[in-house]
């Protein structure tokens, strides 16, 4: 038996936008659904944001996201989380690092740390803050 944990984004108005960038950082499958799709549309204008997606990768990368409507309350907030990717080698953390960066604000430059080979921390043009490492062999 075992369990999956996903990061679940939620956006106002660009999940869309999100997802299709983060695969263009992960490669992968990208599955996304409006309300209009779904059926759930209480807004007219809001119909084609997401409901639900999902960006899935072989390499086992996943998130997904959903557009909150805007009869509900939504804030960014303030760092309330970070989307953490680990790997096992410098060169693919390098290779993402190098692809999500693109708009981005650097926090931490991607560089040796003490406790990982490669660490480094940013904040993404829609406002989700990454930490990309490479797992140490504690």
């Amino acid at each position: 038996m075992s369990i999956t944990t996903v990061a679940h984004l939620n956006l106002r108005g660009n999940a869309r936008e999100a997802l299709e960038f983060y695969r263009s950082a992960f490669g992968g499958d990208l599955v996304a659904i409006s309300y209009r799709d779904a059926g759930a549309v209480t807004d007219e204008a809001e119909a084609d944001q997401l409901t639900w997606g999902q960006v899935t990768s072989p390499e086992g990368f996943q998130i997904m996201a959903y557009d909150v409507p805007s009869a509900r309350p939504w804030s960014q907030g303030e760092n309330p989380f970070f989307v953490s990717v680990r790997g096992s080698g410098t060169e693919e953390i390098a290779g993402y690092w190098k692809r999500l960066s693109e708009g981005s604000t650097v926090v931490q430059d991607l560089a040796p740390a003490q406790w990982a080979p490669l660490y480094g921390m940013l904040t993404d043009r829609f406002g989700i803050t990454w930490v990309l490492d490479v797992a140490a062999a504690w």
